[in-house]
């Protein structure tokens, strides 16, 4: 856990002074290769099937905060929240050869994992959580993923800056054995803050890897043609890391 603790605070500070550096192509180069570091490190000094820490109930945050978007007002969001999400879709589409349409009853009567888990966020604040769901490999299985399919987009409901956000993960996390589709946290009803009714849990990764208000699930070849190419919301925005492992 100590560790954990001292990557997630190195990705902080990393965060924090990168801004400025990657706006000049040297800079863009740089934190490129940081990043290529960051995850060739990561993967020699943890074992690519080694799992997070996990906690007794007992350590449960009594309060879970919600970040970013809390409460999405776009689309159709709203009229879904107010009948509880009950015709709401997720999608697993993309390079699968059966791609799958799914209603919240049909996800919550898959086999389901519980797990007790520490979310870091790249701000500094962290709490602990119960959360349940299927595993994500339990859904690309279902679908079969094509041989070319190399990484795993997340779409998502909430509009944040104005834009739908995303994520993406590679293959090795996406079959992780923590990482789920979570539609439920301390065993209630995912609240709207904190994702509903879908959100994703990738342990080993920082907190804006957790794609909240989860509508699509994609398989792809590349990540050059989603958003600008970086992979994510605020990869593409920011310069945070694509690789987020702690």
């Amino acid at each position: 856990m100590k560790r954990r603790s001292v990557l997630a605070g190195l990705g902080a500070l990393w965060v924090a002074g990168c801004n400025k550096v990657a706006e000049t192509d040297t800079g863009a180069k740089l934190l490129s290769a940081a990043e290529k570091w960051h995850r060739g490190a990561h993967r020699l000094l943890i074992d690519r099937n080694a799992l997070a820490p996990e906690y007794p109930h007992s350590a449960v945050s009594p309060f879970f905060r919600g970040n970013g978007s809390t409460d999405p007002q776009n689309g159709e969001y709203p009229r879904h929240a107010a009948n509880g999400f009950s015709d709401w879709r997720l999608e697993v589409r993309g390079l699968v050869e059966t791609p799958l349409s799914l209603s919240l009853d049909n996800v919550r009567k898959l086999p389901q994992r519980t797990q007790v888990t520490r979310h870091d966020c790249v701000e500094g604040w962290s709490a602990i959580g119960e959360w349940t769901g299927p595993q994500l490999s339990l859904l690309l299985e279902a679908a079969k993923l094509k041989p070319e399919a190399r990484f795993i987009v997340f779409h998502c409901a909430d509009e944040y800056k104005g834009t739908s956000y995303y994520e993406s993960i590679d293959l090795v996390d996406a079959f992780h054995p923590q990482t789920i589709v979570a539609h439920q946290l301390n065993g209630e009803p995912l609240p709207v803050r904190n994702g509903a009714p879908f959100r994703m849990r990738i342990e080993r990764q920082l907190g804006y890897k957790q794609a909240k208000y989860l509508t699509a699930i994609e398989a792809v070849a590349s990540l050059e043609g989603i958003g600008e190419g970086q992979g994510g919301f605020w990869e593409d925005r920011s310069g945070y890391q694509w690789y987020a492992g702690i």
